[in-house]
């Protein structure tokens, strides 16, 4: 049984897998946009919907989290 929040599945989407690792790398809002051939608002609205499934404040905690996930064997 999934769990499900406010938008749906706790866990991140693909769009969302990908915003997490363009952010870990350390690109800002308008370069994660560029590699993802998206808007700047579009990354915000993304990372939004992130903090809000995964209990996140801010940028410091997702890139934490995404190291952290990414040394086991499941990247998300």
């Amino acid at each position: 049984m999934s769990v499900t929040g406010l938008y749906g599945s706790c866990e991140p989407n693909e769009r969302e897998e990908r915003v997490i690792e363009l952010v870990a790398e350390g690109l800002k809002n308008s370069e994660v946009a560029d590699a993802m051939g998206t808007t700047e608002n579009t990354v915000k609205n993304h990372l939004r919907v992130i903090f809000d499934k995964l209990g996140f404040w801010n940028r410091v905690e997702l890139a934490l989290w995404y190291e952290s996930r990414r040394d086991g064997s499941r990247p998300f």
